[in-house]
């Protein structure tokens, strides 16, 4: 499916879902998510930490909701541990089968997203590895001075700032000097294709979807 109609269609589903009180409707999206991520070969590890991870805020919404509200609804406890997985399983099945490139071309030429602003994710995401390597070796740096620099310490990430500062304006000159020009119609090198096939599949999709939380008891 194209990139954009995915992260669409998972929008829609996640605005809905938080709308509904459907318990069986949310497992089923979480089952469908899940087999989409295991039939697109996604490794077991990347699905597993996700899910590990939300059983920690999972666990203590559950026990609020069932043990220490004044109704004591266990069931919509239920609910609401539900409706938190569906919203990373189908978060999971948009982000991990869909390279970020792709998504930004796709926001770009379908959508018709400025170039500015696809460009400025491009940017963020290509930054991130280095900002990671420029905090371990301010780190490095601090102690090779006697200095202890922690994660909490604001010295460690105002440097880091100033660093992705100075990386920003560099950037902004490569890009004018390779012929970037705001608003200036542009070619691309990937094309993304919006075709009727993933347009059929947003709305049989999102058809199924209605179905099952409004057909289903």
């Amino acid at each position: 499916m194209n990139p954009s109609l995915k992260l669409f269609l998972a929008l829609i589903i996640s605005l809905e879902i938080t709308f509904t009180t459907h318990l069986t409707g949310n497992i089923l999206i979480i089952v469908a998510a899940l087999a989409y991520l295991i039939l697109s070969r996604v490794p077991v590890t990347k699905i597993i930490k996700p899910l590990l991870i939300t059983l920690i805020p999972a666990a203590a919404l559950f026990s609020t909701i069932a043990f220490f509200s004044p109704e004591h609804n266990v069931r919509f406890a239920w609910v609401l541990v539900s409706r938190l997985y569906c919203y990373v399983s189908v978060g999971a099945a948009v982000t991990l089968t869909t390279p970020k490139l792709d998504l930004i071309h796709s926001l770009e030429q379908n959508c018709h997203l400025p170039s500015k602003f696809a460009y400025g994710f491009l940017a963020a995401l290509n930054l991130i590895p280095r900002i990671i390597q420029a905090v371990k070796s301010i780190r490095v740096a601090g102690e090779m001075r006697g200095v202890t620099l922690h994660w909490w310490s604001p010295t460690l990430y105002f440097k880091a700032i100033l660093a992705a500062i100075s990386w920003a304006d560099q950037l902004a000159q490569a890009m004018e000097t390779h012929g970037f020009v705001e608003g200036a119609p542009r070619t691309a090198a990937q094309v993304i294709p919006l075709r009727k096939v993933d347009w059929a599949c947003f709305v049989v999709i999102l058809i199924v979807i209605q179905l099952i939380l409004i057909a289903l008891p």
